[in-house]
């Protein structure tokens, strides 16, 4: 159903709700038919600006053929459930461009996004090296309100401990963190290499600096040990 056909039928939605309006008695019946006519309203809001957009591009096919600047998606967020990897990707106001801009691809073990002509811009977002592989056939997306979600099938049920191969080696590799160590030990190390390596201007402005911290403190401490 083309674009035309899809105004057609709302506008005669809305007629019949009008119609229903005026026959309507019952307080909770007409506020029902208020509201669903305030929808219908806006569906058709929207399909007449995607009219709009298309029959600009199908006047102009040189203007609409011009390469516009790409960005990339930046803003996203992922969950899982039992059978799906969902990726959601918040672009503002990409419902109320036609759905064929929004073209999204499935590998065994990536995904991209392409996004066209939102906002004058196109959108690209593409992850390589999932973390574990996707059925690409079952796999696709969805579009809602400000928001484009990819829904990638597993292959096996198991559960994901993060998105991507390189998410999971860089948590594999991050160094471990001694939760009782001093943070002022790293300070003191370097404190004292610098020391050790700076001539006796650099050694006397620390050694000054250090008393006036201490006597902060304590009155008459010492200087460092170095």
């Amino acid at each position: 159903m083309d674009l035309t056909e899809q105004i057609n039928q709302l506008e005669a939605d809305l007629q019949e709700l009008g119609s229903l309006l005026q026959k309507a008695e019952r307080k909770r019946v007409q506020e029902l038919l208020k509201q669903e006519q305030k929808k219908v309203e806006k569906e058709i809001a929207v399909k007449r600006q995607q009219k709009d957009q298309q029959a600009r591009r199908e006047a102009d096919p040189a203007a609409a053929s011009k390469a516009t600047y790409t960005v990339k998606i930046t803003n996203y967020a992922w969950d899982q459930s039992d059978k799906f990897v969902k990726i959601y990707l918040t672009l503002k106001d990409v419902h109320k461009i036609p759905s064929e801009n929004v073209e999204v691809n499935f590998t065994e073990r990536s995904f991209s996004v392409l996004v066209k002509d939102l906002d004058g811009k196109n959108h690209q977002m593409t992850v390589l090296n999932l973390l574990h592989p996707i059925d690409e056939k079952d796999s696709y997306k969805k579009i809602k309100t400000d928001m484009v979600l990819i829904m990638c099938k597993k292959q096996a049920t198991k559960k994901w401990e993060c998105l991507t191969q390189v998410d999971k080696k860089s948590k594999d590799t991050k160094p471990d963190v001694d939760e009782n160590a001093d943070p002022s030990d790293g300070l003191m190390s370097m404190l004292k290499k610098i020391y050790s390596e700076g001539d006796d201007e650099m050694k006397r402005t620390i050694n000054k600096a250090w008393s006036e911290s201490q006597e902060k403190k304590t009155r008459g401490g010492d200087m460092m040990d170095f």
